[in-house]
């Protein structure tokens, strides 16, 4: 299979690339495209050294059989009806195309069914793929409302996020990311909702098929370098046994378990980067509803949140 990489610089370009070579992807030929200005640098793939080329329309003209859009909305906007034209399958990180109704938002753990011969294929929002793989597995006890409060690393802002945390800088943050968690991702809307906010509400919904499931959430900042943390309040339709809750986590693809208080055992975001799984802890009854519980997730958001799930949808099409 013929690959691209647009992005190829950047962290989740990079990672791309990386999980490629761990997970043994099949690549005959690959193309690294940049901006002008990281054109010209040298990027090692499986021994070999490959440069980056600057991104216009013209590379749309090779034989590339799947391309990986990892450069933001403006870049996906501009280019992917280009690659679309010329029948290539493309895989876009950004938010442009995610809740378009002729465009599939998928999670491979969560609805690989969806997937049909598309040529364009949007990967979700990174707190919204580690929520999903652990929801998806609980839609059997019906769920009736989901409210999230997420914890999410400065990496989810790129090199410019990381800068602030290191520096104590405010040039991506508002305030001094060092020293606040800040409820406050992406612009505000009118209805008082962060952007980013929204992003999970409508992206849940069709991810699981349930346009009628109530969603909200609040998206906080955490002054860590990465890995996304992600409380999930659930409310079901009926009663259940808390073993069947366990039991359908135990058992779900990409899910691990790190569930035991006695011995301070639950899900740690230190534990989770350089992952691809989604862990699952803190596990319990919510004892102010009569059909409710409470669970603890992380995720790498790098990978799992982003990378990663690029290349497993690759690995659906390959």
């Amino acid at each position: 299979m013929n690959i691209a990489v647009v992005g190829a610089s950047g962290t989740v370009g990079r990672t791309i690339l990386q999980v490629l070579e761990e997970r043994n992807f099949n690549v005959d030929e690959l193309y690294l495209f940049s901006s002008k200005k990281s054109a010209g640098e040298t990027i090692t793939f499986n021994g070999k050294d490959y440069t980056l080329e600057e991104l216009e329309e013209s590379v749309f003209d090779r034989d590339i059989d799947v391309l990986f859009f990892a450069a933001g909305g403006a870049v996906s906007e501009k280019f992917i009806p280009l690659a679309k034209e010329k029948g290539i399958v493309a895989i876009d990180n950004s938010s442009v195309y995610r809740m378009d109704e002729n465009v599939p938002l998928i999670v491979p753990e969560v609805n690989r069914d969806d997937l049909n011969d598309e040529t364009l294929i949007a990967n979700p929002n990174c707190s919204t793929i580690q929520s999903v793989v652990a929801l998806k597995p609980l839609q059997k006890f019906g769920i009736k409302r989901i409210t999230y409060t997420t914890y999410q690393a400065v990496s989810g802002s790129g090199v410019g996020g990381i800068e602030d945390l290191k520096n104590g800088t405010t040039n991506t943050y508002p305030y001094n990311i060092q020293q606040s968690v800040l409820p406050h991702i992406d612009v505000f809307l009118d209805n008082g909702y962060t952007k980013e906010e929204m992003k999970m509400i409508e992206e849940t919904k069709k991810i699981l098929n349930d346009d009628q499931l109530k969603v909200t959430a609040t998206t906080v900042r955490v002054p860590i370098e990465n890995g996304h943390a992600v409380n999930i309040d659930i409310e079901f339709e009926q009663d259940f046994d808390i073993k069947d809750i366990y039991k359908a986590l135990e058992e779900a693809e990409g899910v691990v378990i790190k569930d035991d208080i006695e011995n301070l055992v639950y899900p740690i975001t230190e534990d989770a980067n350089g992952t691809d799984d989604v862990y699952v802890g803190r596990i319990r009854r919510d004892y102010s509803t009569d059909n409710g519980i409470h669970m603890f997730v992380t995720a790498d958001n790098i990978r799992k949140g982003a990378a990663t799930n690029s290349v497993q949808i690759a690995e659906i099409l390959n």
